[in-house]
C-alpha cells in the first residue's frame, strides 16, 4: 500500500471516529446535557496568535472573527492526529484486522487532552475542577472520548 493510500485511511479512520463523538455530542445536547461549543475551540485558538493561551473563563473573551469554523476545523484535525497516532500505536496489522479494545483503550486515554490542556485553558481547572459539577463533567468527558474511541474501531473497519 502507498503512503497516499494510508493517509487516505489515516483521514477517513479520524473523520469516522470525529462523526460518531459528534453524534454522542448530539444525543447528550438531546438530552439536554451541555457539550463543548466548538467556537470557543476557535476562539482560544484565535487568542493564541495573540500570545493569550489561558482565559478566565473564555466565554467572556472577546470573539474572533470565524471562530466557529476554526474550531470545527481543529476538532476534526486533532481527531485525523489521534487516528494517525493510534495507527502508529497500534501498527498496520491492527488497521487491517481491527478490534475493539486497542481503540477503545486509545479513545479514552485521549481524555487527558481536554482535562490537562483544554479545560484549564478556558479557565475550566484541571479535569474540570472549577466547573459547578466537576465530576459529572469528568465522567462525561471520558464517555465522549470512549465513544471516540468506538468511532475509531467503526472507521477502522471502515478502512479495513
Amino acid at each position: 500500500m502507498t503512503t497516499s493510500e494510508w493517509a487516505i485511511r489515516i483521514v477517513v479512520l479520524g473523520g469516522v471516529a470525529t462523526l460518531v463523538m459528534d453524534g454522542w455530542a448530539l444525543l447528550l445536547r438531546w438530552m439536554g446535557l451541555p457539550t463543548l461549543d466548538y467556537a470557543l475551540v476557535g476562539r482560544w485558538l484565535g487568542h493564541m496568535r495573540e500570545g493569550r493561551w489561558w482565559h478566565r473563563p473564555i466565554q467572556h473573551s472577546t470573539p474572533i472573527p470565524h471562530e466557529r469554523l476554526l474550531g470545527w476545523g481543529a476538532h476534526y484535525a486533532l481527531g485525523i492526529l489521534f487516528a494517525l497516532l493510534l495507527w502508529m500505536v497500534a501498527g498496520e496489522g491492527w488497521l487491517r484486522q481491527p478490534t475493539l479494545a486497542p481503540a477503545l483503550v486509545f479513545g479514552v486515554a485521549t481524555v487527558i487532552v481536554p482535562w490537562c490542556v483544554i479545560q484549564p485553558a478556558f479557565g475550566a481547572g484541571v479535569a474540570a475542577s472549577r466547573t459547578p459539577k466537576p465530576w459529572r463533567a469528568r465522567v462525561q468527558s471520558a464517555a465522549t472520548h470512549a465513544v471516540f474511541g468506538v468511532g475509531l474501531f467503526i472507521g477502522a473497519l471502515v478502512v479495513a
